[in-house]
């Protein structure tokens, strides 16, 4: 039991874990003859107490697993924050430089159900003559869905983030102009960086929150020049986004051209108010961006948070008919050979969207490999110490003496029902320290 339990903790909560079969072994080599010795240290799955190597899922999604979803939270956060502030590979002066954050939103498919507000802040009648709850299901759902355009809301989550990408190149183009530079003179004085997540609408269609920095030419190790403000910089972007467009496809005679929602929102940090009272501040950014990177489509609209094998399962599944509506959508306009490409089958249960949740350039800050090799060394050193062991680094878990034989197969998905009750009791006492 004190193995297994060992095993289980170092799961960190995760109750989705892969089971793997197989061995990893250490053995000397002699370099001179090339002469392979008998192995010096072994793990074998069938004789650990689980009878399989766990290993965390790593699932974003919070309603796969929680705890997984945590820790790229928390990973996402940090990714953020040290974009913003400095830290984990990134000078602190970058909070000198010009920084904003961005919302960019999709465009109309029909009216839905909403809570407007007044200039004052103050709730209004939604066009159905109600005034909505938050938390009611009918929130984002077409006011005569017989007239919505569900093929359009699909196509444009498919070609989102191809959106984004024209968005970012027509960025650096209205920044050098404003600048008095060519775009080929614009990379020896300016780079932009940035880091955005998606999220989904009540109504089932993509938007991204991105934090956007202005950098001297090599990122933000440089100082950006004297006329980079945040005002040329807000300026560019809302020149940018009105200017970029994505060409989709032709479907039945209908040719389909996407562009962001006139709803733009550019905000300087540390600068207004980011919502209802809160200062926007580098960790109020970083925190409201991270937020979403454990959520998908579901989470908004009720929908999947895995993929379809066949359409035939929508029958067996409780879904609000909004989201079912979207979704066989996906899968009929999948069904299309000259759409073949989008691969809308495959990306029904995300209502289109194929694109990744969470994007950075490279030189915003740190990556998420970093920061889970920094804490799957962290582990390795804290295991090695617990056992009176002396580790080894990381990155040379073996030296030139000795050769590592590996080989693991999948075994399976999840914990048993013993497992699951032991994991839960090494959750509940972290759980009380964190809520103390």
């Amino acid at each position: 039991m004190p193995g297994l339990l060992r095993q289980l903790s170092t799961l960190g909560g995760c109750t989705r874990p892969v089971r793997l079969a197989g061995y990893r072994a250490e053995h000397p080599l002699d370099t001179a003859t090339g002469e392979i010795g008998p192995a010096r240290h072994r793990l074998d799955s069938a004789e650990l107490p689980a009878g399989h190597l766990l290993v965390r899922c790593g699932n974003r999604r919070s309603t796969r697993c929680a705890a997984c979803a945590e820790t790229y939270r928390r990973d996402t956060y940090h990714l953020i924050t040290a974009g913003l502030r400095g830290g984990k590979g990134t000078p602190e002066e970058v909070t000198t430089h010009p920084r904003v954050f961005a919302t960019f939103t999709a465009p109309g498919f029909g009216p839905v159900h909403n809570r407007p507000t007044g200039p004052s802040g103050s709730p209004r009648p939604c066009r159905c003559g109600r005034r909505h709850q938050p938390d009611e299901p009918a929130l984002g759902t077409p006011l005569a869905p017989e007239r919505y355009d569900y093929e359009a809301a699909v196509l444009w989550n498919a070609h989102a983030g191809a959106l984004w990408r024209r968005f970012t190149i027509h960025l650096r183009r209205e920044i050098a102009k404003r600048a008095g530079l060519t775009q080929r003179a614009f990379r020896h004085h300016a780079r932009v960086s940035f880091a955005k997540v998606a999220e989904y609408q009540k109504r089932g269609a993509v938007h991204f929150h991105a934090v956007v920095r202005l950098d001297g030419p090599t990122g933000g190790s440089t100082p950006p020049p004297r006329w980079a403000t945040a005002e040329l910089l807000t300026d560019s972007i809302h020149a940018a986004a009105h200017t970029a467009r994505v060409n989709g496809p032709t479907v039945d005679g209908r040719t389909h051209t996407f562009a962001f929602g006139r709803q733009l929102d550019v905000r300087t940090i540390h600068g207004p108010d980011l919502d209802a009272g809160t200062q926007l501040t580098d960790r109020a950014v970083a925190a409201y961006i991270a937020k979403y990177a454990t959520k998908g489509a579901e989470t908004a609209t009720g929908t999947l948070d895995r993929p379809l094998k066949f359409a035939a399962e929508l029958a067996q599944l409780d879904l609000p008919p909004h989201a079912e509506r979207l979704i066989r959508t996906a899968w009929a306009l999948g069904a299309r050979k000259d759409l073949a490409h989008l691969r809308l089958r495959a990306w029904a249960h995300m209502l289109g969207f194929r694109g990744h949740f969470s994007t950075k350039t490279r030189h915003y800050s740190t990556t998420l490999g970093t920061l889970r090799q920094a804490r799957a060394d962290w582990r390795r050193l804290r295991a090695a110490h617990a056992h009176g062991e002396t580790p080894r680094p990381a990155d040379n878990p073996a030296d030139e003496t000795t050769l590592v034989l590996a080989h693991w197969a999948y075994a399976g998905t999840g914990l048993n029902p013993t497992e699951e009750w032991l994991t839960a009791s090494l959750a509940a006492p972290a759980q009380e320290g964190g809520s103390a």
